[in-house]
């Protein structure tokens, strides 16, 4: 048995007398190979192609303008958009219908194999954020290209009517929930109109108002209690002065004032005498005056005499005390003046009482009233937000009837495939004819590399040792050369008759179209 492999050199000679050897089971394995690959380039089913790309673009210039006051339809992910919207059941059965797979009325089942088969033999992508790729593939061109149309029509469509439907609903629905805010707006400011009509002290800025009148009402009496302290400190003050003097007092006579005038007279007199002469001018006129007071008093002596006489009381002269009068008169008017600032007092103190009442009520009645006013300024404000947003609804509805925001038009329409796509006959036949010379001869080398019987005289002497002196070669006879050629000529037309099979195939597939 051999142990040990031959070169890949020594084993050449040997292939090529193995080849010539099984050269008709080689060319029957070549043929039937080839033959294989053929039938199955032959009968694979071929597969065509179509796409087409959808674009989505939105207004440059009527968005920037209406930037926050309408809202543009935007979607992220627009493949998924895609998918659900020619994946829809409204879709696929109109693909049945265009595809022709109603024609004989199958059942229920039938038509959802069908419609998953459709799905799984549609591709949509998105290369791009802004365009859709929508790729079918049949075994039919037109059938191909009807559909890879028709799905790009109908999603147009389709999300056209959704756009359009979508904002109508938004604008309708906004709408409904003005007119109910409308409707809690006007109750809640019919309550609150209501509550102040009905409570004088619920209007706006009450409370500011009572504190303000609080607080100077509180400043009156404060003052006014101050003005009554001193008022009264003053009171006590004129009564003790008061009561130092005397109401009646006597009026000194004229006698009594001539001669206080003469004393006084003869005091200056006597001044002037230690300094000037008896002829000094000053000297003259005090002689002068004090004669003239003299004959004055005696004349009021005499008149004072006379009225004696005749019953009248020297007493006549006797009057009321005018400092007397005066304080007497002043603490009857600073009584009157205390008299007034009480009641002042009294009547700011009620005031004050009164505004504190008023106050008490007004902190009563802010409660409810903050709560209406929460009511109403809660229903006001959703209200003019709703307001603006139905306008913007109305105007991003405008915009998808008019096509003037986010739009869907065919970029790189689909056309008709002409030739099919994926493994054609060419790449059948390549691998068949392939296959059909490595299999065999990879057969007929493996069994000379792992036969163990010996082939060469190299391959006697690695297994015994021993060296070779001489080979004999084989002879063959006339029949059996006949025999050869016999078979050499059968494995060549074998061969041949693949390989014509093969270019006939291709021929006829080039002149068919397919």
């Amino acid at each position: 048995m051999n142990t040990e492999m031959a070169p890949i050199a020594e084993m050449l000679p040997v292939f090529a007398r193995e080849t010539r050897r099984y050269g008709v089971t080689l060319a029957i394995l070549f043929a039937v190979i080839a033959m294989i690959g053929l039938a199955a380039g032959i009968f694979w089913p071929r597969s065509y192609v179509a796409s087409t790309t959808i674009l989505a673009s939105s207004s440059d210039i009527i968005q920037p303008l209406l930037e926050g006051r309408a809202v543009a339809t935007e979607v992220a992910d627009r493949a998924g958009m895609a998918r659900q919207v020619i994946f829809s059941r409204k879709i696929l059965e109109t693909a049945l219908e265009h595809g022709g797979w109603t024609a004989d009325n199958p059942s229920p089942v039938v038509r959802d194999r069908l419609m998953e088969q459709i799905k799984d033999r549609t591709t949509i992508t998105s290369p791009r954020p802004d365009l859709i790729q929508i790729t079918y593939r049949d075994s039919d061109p037109q059938r191909t290209f009807e559909l890879t149309q028709l799905f790009a029509t109908r999603f147009i469509e389709e999300s056209k009517a959704t756009k359009e439907r979508e904002s109508r609903e938004a604008f309708e629905f906004i709408d409904s929930q003005v007119k109910d805010y409308h409707a809690k707006l006007t109750s809640a400011e019919d309550g609150l109109l209501k509550y102040r009509s009905e409570h004088a002290d619920a209007q706006p800025g009450s409370a500011t108002d009572a504190n303000a009148r609080i607080s100077a009402l509180r400043t009156q009496v404060e003052q006014a209690r101050m003005n009554l302290m001193e008022q009264q400190s003053r009171e006590a003050a004129l009564v003790a002065q008061l009561s130092g003097e005397s109401e009646v007092t006597a009026v000194q006579t004229r006698s009594g004032l001539y001669r206080a005038q003469l004393i006084e007279l003869q005091s200056e007199l006597d001044q002037l005498l230690l300094t000037y002469t008896e002829q000094y001018p000053d000297v003259v006129r005090a002689r002068m005056q004090m004669k003239d007071i003299q004959r004055q008093l005696e004349e009021e002596e005499r008149r004072r005499n006379s009225g004696t006489s005749s019953g009248q009381s020297p007493f006549d002269n006797a009057q009321f005390n005018p400092l007397y009068q005066e304080l007497k008169q002043r603490l009857a008017e600073l009584r009157r003046e205390i008299a007034a600032n009480r009641s002042r007092m009294s009547t700011s103190e009620a005031m004050l009482n009164a505004e504190l009442d008023r106050s008490r009520r007004i902190a009563e009645s802010e409660g409810a009233l903050a709560e209406l006013t929460r009511d109403y300024e809660v229903n006001r404000d959703i209200y003019q937000d709703l307001l603006r947003r139905r306008e913007n609804a109305r105007v991003s509805m405008v915009m998808d009837q008019e096509q003037r925001g986010l739009t869907f038009r065919i970029q790189d329409p689909a056309i008709l495939p002409l030739r099919p796509s994926g493994l054609r006959l060419a790449h059948f036949a390549a691998a068949g004819l392939g296959l059909a010379v490595l299999i065999p001869f990879g057969l007929l080398f493996a069994l000379i590399r792992f036969d163990p019987r010996v082939r060469s005289a190299r391959q006697l002497e690695r297994a015994t040792g021993l060296v070779v002196l001489a080979t004999v070669p084989v002879y063959s006879t006339s029949r059996e050369r006949m025999r050869h050629r016999a078979r050499g000529l059968f494995a060549f037309l074998m061969v041949a008759g693949v390989l014509a099979a093969f270019i006939f195939t291709y021929w006829i597939r080039q002149h068919s179209g397919s």
